[in-house]
């Protein structure tokens, strides 16, 4: 249970963590303190994907790592920052989609040794450079034996069951990771969740750690969906000296313990994946004092799609505030809460208005907003109209 002095504070917490919600310091202090009075959440059914929010995962503490308060990624992980020259940004705005729509429970001879933390190459997003063998990854100071809660983002609905591995005493950790280095050491199906789908919101369960561990290991998950062949994985650093759950190599200080995991569902969802790769645009609308265009962004996800609007100033004066309205035409959905906007009606007739950081535009200047979608990207795009109040 929660002391009433640990439910105070926790609910001050929870407070400033609202108010400066995208400031990665807020994140970390916020669920250290839950974690520290124990925050107890109510059950509900297990319907989501993602990836390893604790131990954090290599794409989840990577996206914290780099996340700027202009929704820009610029790591400070030096890890962190090689796969992002190797991937580009966009599978970081993507981190809870390490995925393969084929896999279908399989491991061993479907994922080669070498490409275990990416999935292999067959995902909608390219995650190849989380693969390398390095020791500087962000990593969870952990001791064994001991009992966690593990927390696993729930992005979106699915049932299924997580089968948990951990690399083998002697693992080299400079080595490519291999099948023959993951051992079991647990599963769980259907877990009980924090909050619904979207944002940061988690499953959770309690798990006990493999005794007789000491340094460096891996902890991976594949999560295994019950209604189809899709299945998630992910790749957590840890490292077992006694510690209980700090996080060191994410943000400016990189040897400084922290833990950058969500702190409840007040917290946004991914932010911008920024540039997007050219796609069908919807026509401007022209006239008034914003203009909005759509762009369908490329993604090998069948049922999913991605898109892009970007806002424009087309008056003479500065603009504050914006608001984008269009209608989804073959039934599509939002996946989770788009990012660089507020939704104000839902699917089919969407409305989103501007962020509280994005809508004070200078005559022909830009910003936008992004969002992932359930159903066929629609084609033809849809047409959009913008107001400024």
């Amino acid at each position: 249970m929660v002391n009433s002095t640990g439910n105070v504070a926790l609910r001050a917490t929870l407070e400033q963590g609202k108010r400066l919600r995208r400031r990665l310091t807020i994140w970390a202090s916020a669920l250290v303190l839950a974690l520290g009075t124990g925050l107890v959440v109510s059950p509900t059914q297990a319907t989501a994907h993602g990836v390893n929010m604790f131990p954090g995962a290599r794409t989840f503490l990577c996206w914290q790592d780099g996340l700027r308060d202009n929704g820009q990624i610029q790591a400070y992980n030096p890890a962190c920052a090689q796969a992002i020259a190797a991937n580009g940004t966009t599978p970081l705005y993507n981190w809870f989609a390490v995925l393969r729509s084929d896999a279908n429970g399989r491991t061993t001879g479907f994922i080669p040794d070498g490409q275990i933390c990416s999935g292999g190459t067959g995902g909608p997003y390219n995650f190849s450079g989380y693969n390398a063998a390095r020791t500087d990854w962000p990593t969870t100071h952990l001791t064994s034996g001991a009992s966690y809660q593990f927390r696993y983002s729930n992005w979106a609905a699915h049932p299924g069951t997580f089968h948990l591995y951990i690399t083998r005493n002697g693992w080299n950790p400079n080595s490519p990771l291999a099948w023959g280095d993951l051992q079991s050491f647990g599963s769980v199906t259907n877990p009980p969740q924090n909050g619904g789908p979207g944002g940061l919101n988690y499953y959770f369960w309690n798990q006990q750690l493999p005794s007789g561990k000491s340094g460096r290991h891996i902890i991976y998950i594949q999560w295994v969906r019950s209604d189809s062949q899709e299945n998630f994985f992910s790749c957590s650093d840890v490292v077992f000296d006694g510690g209980s759950g700090q996080v060191t190599g994410v943000g400016p200080n990189q040897g400084s313990p922290s833990n950058p995991q969500s702190p409840g569902p007040s917290s946004p969802g991914p932010s911008s994946p920024g540039p997007s790769s050219p796609g069908p645009s919807s026509p401007n609308p022209g006239g008034g004092a914003c203009t909005a265009t759509y762009t369908n962004n490329p993604i090998n996800w069948p049922g999913h799609f991605q898109g892009t609007v970007t806002v424009r100033n087309s008056s003479n004066s500065q603009i504050n505030g914006w608001t984008v309205r269009w209608n989804f035409a073959g039934g599509q959905t939002f996946e989770g809460s788009p990012w660089n906007g507020v939704v104000i009606s839902n699917p089919p007739n969407v409305g989103v208005r501007n962020a509280n950081y994005n809508g004070t535009l200078a005559p022909n200047a830009t910003t936008s907003f992004g969002f992932n979608g359930a159903g066929n990207a629609p084609s033809p795009v849809p047409t959009l109209t913008c107001t400024s109040p």
